[in-house]
């Protein structure tokens, strides 16, 4: 009889397990299951290890492997033994395997549900994570096969390994027994565990964007000879940016004896350059990338911009190539931007690096910027270059990123890396795609909770060159959870600008209040009007004339900023002619001195006409290019007029936003005043009530009973009444008519008054059509209505009327559940009937919703008004109506199974809230890749 360690494999080799990861430092690795042929990568791997680690590996000196030992180790069945490598190049780094055992120690096969786990770190890779990334990897696969419990037995010596057991945050125990640390623990995830594992992909994912932003050496590979070409266009102006670091032009086709192209030292290869590369900028024919990618990972390049066009923008053969290209990048340890990127660009002082086509680099300032567009990219960095006639440059970049078509790192790498970058207090994203909705909504939540974060979002057609998930919710849904996440959503990259520079330099708002101020009564009244269309509440404006002075407006503003009535303060300003009209440097001086007197609150300038006034209060702070190069030509500072000299202190302490529009400055400062808000509510998000009287297992035996009739179906109405019953949601009862008798023995068992609906597809929920009778108060008016219906639309058999008592009146309501593969489950709600329905006005949330976020989720849709006594009618029961919305968000959250649900109609009346109709949907769950371990999306 053959022992479990002598069978062969007895699963097809598990391709799924697959997975790229990033580690603690920011590299990757592959992890993958370890098979028959990688007996040669195990040895020259355990070569590698030091005698130390293989001691406190076996517990005894064991200088090499025996055959015996290496077919043990190559030589798994998928299910009680599994054994798992980190690689890179190809090449063993790290090992982790389970093998099942019983009670006693013993190997065993299922159902036994527990496993010894061990691993092996090559000396060189200890401390970057590895084996932490490995456990999580070899946990998940344990569950899949039916393992919940791992034990390990370690040497009290080895603190490293007990530190990644111990730090995993599953529940555990451990004890000490002759001269051995044992420890066991669960592997179901924890809070916890998921705690640690989000931090750890969070200060992984940061590091390894900021070895891309930030390195110490680059190499800009494909230089031309000749003067022109993108290649020497980036070393150009990374040479120009002045960047600290070693810098390197490389072309294979230059002469041997070329020594530098533009002052840079030239070489023919990477593999020439003496000491490390930090950055490859590549900048080659498409055809030729793959060689110069071997060439950067052999050379140990720890990242790469890729320019080169020619991938899955230009279509499947494209796409193929696309998909190599991470794959060998990834197989190096290495991370892309791009490919067919515009660059990046990182202003911070030890940086200085622009390695992009941008000609000039912007002015160093506090807004980080991403966009996966070259177009798009070129046209956020010249409006923030512009210095008057539109939205005035206020502050300036810390770092910028174009992805191209983000085949490797996407925008929830750079929110990674912005979250806790000290250089970067407001984040612009204009985002054509969104790749993983779930995992951004999550680091959008984060991230928004301590800096404002501004998005542009494409209309939901992706760019040919991204590769995206598919998700069945509808463009307007995906920006209502964004919002709900605290992503202050913009239509437009005008919008994106004009929200970014309020953000960067003027503090939140506390309120809706706004005083409006200025020279001009016109502009005053239009800036009101916009503030009411944009639901702020504007005091009367108050008109300073045209013949008001510099000291007028500074009087004003901090009388305005002073009174406790006001959140925010508008300045409308036009030109004043006349002897003593202000300059625009001195009115400019004269707001800021207003604004810094009295701290805290907002100031926006709407100006018209006067592009001194718009860069005299941008001044030295200004994101336009820097003159350091034209020093040389510039006057000196103290030959200039007075009204050019800066007004504004060079730390830029009190930077005044202007825009050339009414509109635009209100529609800014509206978008801070809802985020304020949002960062208000989210310190105090609410919690997901318990209700004593859910039966979470009822609902599961009865789920998965339906389940097993069919791999995804609706549910009868019986079934549908059962389940959301355990959840505490009763379904007003209905009783089938199939007949004019069976409707009358109906209605004498519900009891008088009822309602005779017809459940035809065409039917349902179409009140409009006529296909319901209510208040039907005895048999004689049931059994007219039932003749009507019969009349107008045909057969018993074709209508399905059903016969239910009557609820008390109120508003007509719908509340559904989604679960979505790409974005996660969600809930929605809104008034019942063909208005909303035409006009959208559906209101959104993430599951499992708290009691705070369903108060905001019905308040939230345009007709609310009609729930709280519009024109004279009579409030109704929103309490009532909250407790379904969390019952049936607890109950999509705890059974990924209920795939789709909808409550309609649920009346609202003054007292109560009543379900008279349900459908549920039962699938088998969709993936959560969220739960799962850390993988970087596969290609």
């Amino acid at each position: 009889m053959q022992s479990p360690a002598d069978r062969q494999d007895r699963h097809e080799y598990p391709a799924h397990w697959e997975a790229d990861v990033v580690l603690r430092d920011g590299g990757t690795a592959r992890i993958r299951p370890i098979t028959s042929d990688d007996a040669d990568r195990l040895v020259s791997f355990y070569e590698q290890v030091s005698d130390e680690s293989k001691y406190y590996r076996f517990f005894a000196p064991y200088p090499r492997l025996s055959a015996k030992d290496v077919h043990r180790f190559t030589h798994h069945d998928f299910v009680d033994r599994v054994g798992l490598a980190a690689t890179i190049g190809g090449e063993f780094i790290a090992t982790v395997r389970y093998d099942r055992i019983n009670p006693n120690g013993m190997p065993a096969s299922s159902p036994a549900d527990e496993a010894e786990v061990a691993f092996l770190v090559q000396d060189a890779h200890q401390g970057r994570g590895v084996a932490s990334a490995l456990l999580e990897h070899i946990a998940a696969v344990a569950r899949e096969r039916g393992i919940r419990r791992f034990a390990a037995e370690v040497l009290p010596a080895n603190t490293k390994m007990i530190k990644v057991f111990t730090d995993a945050g599953y529940t555990q125990k451990r004890s000490f027994e002759d001269g051995v640390v044992r420890l066991e623990f669960d592997l179901e995830p924890t809070d916890r565990s998921l705690a640690v594992q989000r931090a750890r992909e969070q200060r992984a994912e940061a590091r390894s964007v900021r070895r891309l932003l930030a390195p110490g050496s680059v190499a800009v590979v494909g230089v031309g000879r000749a003067p022109g070409g993108v290649g020497r266009s980036v070393l150009r102006n990374i040479r120009d940016a002045g960047h600290p670091g070693r810098l390197y032009a490389v072309n294979k086709a230059f002469p041997e004896d070329l020594e530098e192209v533009d002052g840079v030292p030239a070489r023919r290869s990477v593999r020439d350059i003496d000491g490390p590369v930090d950055l490859a900028v590549v900048a080659v024919p498409a055809d030729r990338v793959p060689a110069v990618v071997a060439e950067c990972g052999e050379h140990g390049v720890q990242g790469l911009v890729v320019l080169s066009a020619g991938y899955a923008e230009s279509g499947p053969e494209g796409r193929e190539r696309q998909r190599a290209l991470v794959r060998l990048a990834r197989a190096y340890g290495m991370r892309i931007i791009g490919p067919n990127a515009f660059g990046v660009i990182n202003t911070a002082p030890g940086v200085r690096l622009n390695a992009s086509l941008a000609p000039e680099m912007p002015r160093p300032g506090r807004i980080g910027m991403f966009a996966q567009s070259g177009a798009i990219g070129i046209a956020l960095l010249s409006r923030l270059h512009r210095r008057g006639g539109g939205v005035t440059g206020v502050t300036g970049v810390s770092t910028f990123v174009s992805a191209g078509n983000r085949a490797d790192v996407s925008g929830n790498d750079v929110l990674q890396y912005w979250y806790d970058d000290p250089d970067t207090d407001v984040a612009l994203m204009y985002l054509e795609s969104i790749g993983n909705p779930r995992k951004f909504t999550r680091l959008a939540r984060r991230t928004a909770a301590a800096k404002p974060l501004v998005v542009v979002q494409g209309t939901g057609t992706a760019p040919q060159g991204h590769a995206v998930r598919a998700t069945r919710l509808p463009h307007d849904t995906v920006s209502a959870l964004l919002r709900q996440a605290g992503v202050i959503r913009v239509d437009t990259i005008t919008e994106l600008v004009d929200a970014g520079l309020l953000l960067a330099r003027q503090p939140l708002p506390a309120g809706p209040r706004v005083a409006i101020l200025g020279n001009s009564e016109s502009l005053g009244v239009l800036t009101y009007d916009r503030c009411l269309a944009e639901g702020l509440r504007p005091a009367r404006p108050v008109d300073l004339t045209t013949a008001a002075t510099a000291e007028d407006f500074r009087r004003a503003v901090g009388q305005a900023l002073a009174d406790d009535t006001h959140d925010a303060v508008v300045v409308t300003v036009i030109p004043a002619i006349g002897e003593g009209a202000p300059g625009d440097a001195e009115l400019a001086q004269a707001l800021r001195a207003a604004a810094a007197a009295v701290p805290g609150k907002p100031v926006l300038v709407v100006h018209v006409e006067l592009g001194g006034l718009a860069e005299a209060l941008s001044a030295a702070a200004s994101t336009a290019p820097q003159a350091a190069d034209r020093q040389a030509q510039a006057p000196d500072p103290a030959d200039r007029p007075a009204a050019e000299l800066p007004a504004t202190p060079p730390d830029g302490t009190h930077l005044i936003p202007a825009y050339p529009a009414a509109e635009r400055a209100i529609r800014a400062l509206a978008e801070a005043v809802r985020y304020g808000q949002w960062r208000r509510e989210a310190a105090d998000p609410g919690r997901v009530p318990e209700y004593d009287d859910i039966d979470e297992k009822g609902a599961a035996r009865l789920i998965q009973g339906l389940l097993e009739r069919g791999q995804g179906l609706t549910i009868g109405q019986e079934e549908t009444c059962e389940l959301l019953a355990a959840y505490g949601i009763q379904v007003r009862r209905a009783l089938p008519a199939p007949s004019p008798d069976e409707a009358a023995d109906a209605a004498r068992a519900l009891g008088y008054p009822v309602a005779l609906k017809a459940t035809a597809p065409h039917l349902r929920h179409r009140a409009d059509l006529g296909g319901v009778r209510l208040d039907l108060a005895d048999e004689d008016q049931l059994r007219r209505a039932y003749t009507e219906l019969t009349e107008l639309f045909g057969k018993p058999e074709e209508l399905r009327p059903v016969v239910q008592g009557m609820a008390p009146r109120g508003v007509d309501t719908v509340v559904r559940a989604v679960i979505d593969p790409a974005a996660g489950a969600v809930l929605s709600f809104g008034l019942a009937g063909a208005a909303s329905q035409l006009l959208g006005d559906m209101a959104h949330r993430l599951v499992p919703v708290t009691d705070r976020e369903a108060t905001s989720l019905v308040r939230s849709i345009r007709t609310a008004p009609l729930l709280f006594g519009w024109r004279g009618s009579t409030p109704v029961d929103t309490p009532a109506l909250e407790e379904p919305l969390l019952r049936l968000s607890r109950l999509v959250d705890d059974h990924p199974e209920v795939v789709a649900v909808t409550l309609e109609p649920v009346v609202v009346a003054p007292h109560g809230a009543s379900v008279l109709g349900a459908t549920v949907r039962l699938a088998p769950p969709p993936a959560r890749d969220d739960l799962g371990p850390r993988t970087m999306p596969a290609y």
